[in-house]
Order: C-alpha cells, then structure tokens, then sequence
C-alpha cells in the first residue's frame, strides 16, 4: 500500500486528484530493484540507438522510438529527449576533447518542436559548434528519417575540467 504524505493545506480530494493524474501519466509506486541497477538507465537509452557515423566533431544516429521510451500520448518521452541528447552530446564532444579531460555538463537546453510518435526513425545529428580550452559547446538535431522535419533541438555546454596531478 502507498501513502501519500501532503501538507496541512492541500485537501484530500486534490491529493488524490494528483496521484491519480500521475498513475494515469505512468507513475506509479517504487520501481522494481531489477531496474534501479547502477547503469540501467544508460543502457535503456542506448538501446535506442544505432551509431551512423562517426567524425571529428561530429556524430550521427538513429533513434527508433520504442514504446518503452514513449509517454502516455505514445510520443518520445521528453525525458529521453534530454537523455539521448546528453548522451550523444558527450560522444561527440570527446571526438574533440582530449581524453585526460573531464566533461561536466554545465547547460543542456532542449526545443520541443514536433513530436516523434512511436516507432518512428529519428535522424540524431550532433555537430561541435565551439571547443576551447575550457569550453566546448555542442548543437543537437532531431529530425524525423523518412521526412526530415526538424523534432526537437537542443544544445549542450560542457565544461572542460583537466585531471589534477597529485
């Protein structure tokens, strides 16, 4: 059995308004602990993806939306957006930053533009769009594969931190 826990001001009735507009959406109770594993949700957005091609300063992909990366209206889940986005963003950010340096993701900004329903290909296109010292910045484009209208686009900034030497 779940409790929820409200404040003092919230009725019941909204309390339960909300709980059930979020078990409608999805959400639910505790997940079950085969998938709160260190990594799972790595793999479960790698998944998703096929490598096309790799260049300095630039990777793409295809990304098959499966209904496990869907939302309630069986579109890609604007969460795994952010995912695939990081993740692919950090691959092309180290085709140009050396690999004794440390990435921090700083900002990821991400424009829903259309939806990509399930099943659908989506092009994942990341390109460097500036890569300094301390720096580097990442552009990300989603478009749907069969009539290339723009999805979702995103940018990323990393932060180039140098390993210390002790």
């Amino acid at each position: 059995m779940t409790t929820t826990v409200t404040p003092q001001k919230i009725s019941p009735e909204t309390a339960a308004n909300v709980t059930g507009f979020i078990q409608n959406c999805g959400g639910g109770p505790k997940l079950s602990e085969k998938y709160e594993g260190n990594g799972f949700s790595s793999d479960l957005i790698r998944s998703v993806l096929k490598t096309q091609h790799i260049h300095r300063g630039r990777v793409t992909c295809i990304l098959t939306v499966k209904p496990y990366v869907c939302n309630a209206y069986n579109t890609f889940h604007g969460g795994a957006v952010g995912s695939v986005a990081e993740m692919v963003a950090i691959a092309c950010a180290r085709t140009v930053v050396k690999e004794d340096k440390e990435l921090f993701l700083g900002e990821l900004s991400i424009s829903y533009l259309a939806a990509a329903v399930k099943h659908a290909e989506v092009i994942v296109d990341a390109s460097v769009v500036r890569s300094g010292r301390n720096l580097t910045v990442v552009a990300i484009e989603f478009k749907l594969k069969d009539s290339e209208r723009l999805t979702y686009l995103c940018r990323a900034t990393f932060y180039n931190m140098p390993v210390a030497s002790l």
